[in-house]
Formats: structure tokens, C-alpha cells, sequence
């Protein structure tokens, strides 16, 4: 599979996994709260914080109605357009955001949910991946027209079928773009974990022949390190400042000492899946003398008895012949008296 790279962290199959901070619309439109939520994700380890671009009458038409879950977290009932009004990331406030990433080490991002003008602006800003959101699958046009940017499309695929998701990424390909990663997602606020089936990672993998990552709406860090175990290169996670604040997000986002668990948690999968192949550690390597066995004398053995497989134990250290080469040993002679619990060599007996 192809690695693609976002500002400059290589990502794919053997990297480590990359971590966004789905900051999303809970900055509550205030550019003091972006900024915290930088430092939060920058100071958890995230490699990437991620905002929403858009202006609420490019989203949604005024007659819609708000989601379950948005009703259930504000306690209120309004159309998404009143409540998208009040989370718009306003354009003067990018280049502060930006230049702060840029000081705390860590990539901006932002999805471009306005649609193609939302594209078209993160554009001017040399903006580094382009995530298309779940209700933008079936988005044709505005899937190739932010493919056509070059830039890596970061594809979600929450309510999707395999056959849209392939869809989509053939119209990637189409557009002459590569840089492909596909996020298996479930479109719940907060998922439970009957729906979260992480086995259709390993599916996509198989069918899609793209990077594979996990954008993850459920309570806690379990489903997320599971996902990096399984194969993720790439995870994201929604996060606030504070679980308790005003917003639809918010009640299903982790706090900042979690998003750190997260990351630490999630970094450290790397570590223990290591490399395919099984052979002996160098650490391995040095015990083996000490915990593997050798064939010794179970008694006292008499030059020239002929040696049986009861006359025999198998024990610590592994300084002699290998239990594995027990048959050389069984039916042979022995050349001189070998007094119980001797190692056996290969001098100790003959034909």
C-alpha cells in the first residue's frame, strides 16, 4: 500500500500511528478556546489537530433539523442552521491558529464541510490533507475536485456501504490522486461497541488496497488502540477542554489527560507489534542458554550400556546436545561411565 505524507510525517504500514485531535466545532466559534485546544493536542503528543471549515448556509438548507444526539447534548431543539451559525471557524481566525500549530509542533487540518468553496479556501492556505467527512461519501464532485488538489484525501465512511466506499475511492484515483487513506467509522455520538466493528478494517484492507485508519466516535481509548492493533495507520479522536461545556460535541469528546492516554496508549502499539517476522530477540538470544535444555544422564551410566530413552532427562542449561537430537543419542554406546546428571557430548558415546 502506498504511504502518503502529511507536512513531515510519513504514514503507512510500518510508521507510527498518526494521531489526530478532533477539535471539530468545539471552539464554540471563540478563537481563545482554538488556541487552547492546540495546546491541549500538542501537549497530549497528537500529531494533528483538526478543525471544521465552513459557513452554515453552504452546509445544510434552513429547514433541517438537528440530530438526535445535538438535541440531546444542548438540551435544546433549533434548526442546524441556528446551531451551525454559532460554530462557523471564522477565516480571520486561520492564520492565528496556524501560527500557533506551527510554534507547538503539531499539523493543522481542517475538514472542508462547506462544501467546494470550504476546499477552495483551505487551498489558498497550503493546507497539508483534505478529510472528507462521512456525509460526504456519495459527494462526487466535491471528492474530485479535492483530489484534484494533489493533497492526501483522508476518506470517512461512516453509514457507508463497501461499494460506495470503493466508489469513492476509484473517483480519488480517477482524479489522478493516490494519496489515499480510508477511516472506518461509525456514524453514532457516542457508538456503542455492538456497532463499532473493527473487524471491517481488515475487510477494507483486503478489498480497498488503500491505507486504512479509524476515526473513532466511541467513550473511552479501548476501540482505538484495538484499531491500531488491527492495522490502523492513522487515528482520530474527538477531544475538549472540558466534557461539560456548552456544544453537540462536547458530551462525547475526551479531555485533555485523556486524549495524552490515548496517544501514549496508541504509540505504544507500534512498540509491541514490532516486525513480521518470528525469530529470536537479541535480548532472546542471551537467555537461551539459560532456559532451554540439554539431554543429561537420569543415573549413573556404565561404559558400554546401551543407551535407552528411560536412561535420559532433559534439563537446564542448553550447553549440550538439543532434546531435539534425542534419536542419536537412543541405541547408542557409551564410550565411558558418565555419572548421573552429566551433559551429554557427542565424545560420551559411539556406535
Amino acid at each position: 500500500m502506498k504511504k502518503i505524507k502529511i507536512g513531515n510525517r510519513r504514514i503507512g504500514t510500518g510508521e507510527p500511528v498518526f494521531v489526530i485531535g478532533e477539535a471539530g466545532v468545539n471552539h464554540n466559534g471563540r478563537l481563545d478556546l482554538a488556541l487552547k485546544l492546540v495546546d491541549a493536542a500538542a501537549g497530549a503528543g497528537a500529531d494533528a489537530i483538526k478543525f471544521q471549515t465552513f459557513k452554515a448556509e453552504e452546509m445544510v438548507v434552513a429547514s433541517a433539523d438537528m440530530a438526535e444526539y445535538q438535541q440531546k447534548n444542548l438540551g435544546v431543539k433549533e434548526s442546524q442552521l441556528s446551531m451551525l451559525r454559532k460554530l462557523e471557524f471564522k477565516e480571520e481566525h486561520y492564520p492565528t491558529v496556524i501560527k500557533r500549530c506551527k510554534e507547538r509542533g503539531i499539523t493543522f487540518i481542517s475538514t472542508p464541510h462547506g462544501g467546494i468553496p470550504s476546499i477552495d479556501l483551505l487551498k489558498k492556505m497550503k493546507h497539508p490533507a483534505y478529510k472528507i467527512a462521512s456525509g460526504d461519501l456519495t459527494n462526487r464532485p466535491y471528492i474530485e475536485h479535492a483530489a484534484k488538489t494533489g493533497k492526501p484525501i483522508l476518506l470517512s465512511t461512516g453509514m457507508g456501504t463497501m461499494r460506495e466506499i470503493q466508489d469513492a475511492v476509484h473517483w480519488i484515483k480517477n482524479s489522478g490522486n493516490e494519496n489515499i487513506l480510508v477511516f472506518h467509522c461509525t456514524t453514532n455520538y457516542p457508538t456503542p461497541p455492538e456497532e463499532t466493528n473493527l473487524r471491517a478494517m481488515i475487510t477494507m484492507m483486503k478489498k480497498l488496497n488503500v491505507l486504512i485508519g479509524y476515526s473513532d466516535h466511541t467513550e473511552g481509548i479501548q476501540a482505538a488502540v484495538m484499531a491500531a492493533t488491527l492495522g490502523a495507520c492513522m487515528i482520530e479522536k474527538h477531544f475538549t477542554l472540558d466534557r461539560s461545556m456548552e456544544g453537540p460535541d462536547h458530551a462525547a469528546s475526551l479531555e485533555p489527560s485523556e486524549l495524552t492516554e490515548l496517544v501514549r496508549e496508541v504509540k505504544n502499539v507500534e512498540r509491541y507489534m514490532g516486525l513480521p517476522e518470528k525469530k529470536p530477540t537479541k535480548s532472546e538470544l542471551k537467555m537461551r542458554p539459560l532456559i532451554r535444555k540439554s539431554i543429561v544422564a537420569a543415573r549413573a551410566i556404565g561404559r558400554g550400556e546401551k543407551i535407552t530413552l528411560d536412561m535420559l532427562r532433559f534439563k537446564r542449561p542448553a550447553t549440550g546436545i538439543s532434546p531435539a537430537q534425542y534419536r542419536s543419542v537412543v541405541g547408542k554406546r557409551a564410550g565411558k561411565d558418565l555419572p548421573k546428571d552429566h551433559l551429554l557430548r557427542t565424545t560420551d558415546y559411539g556406535a
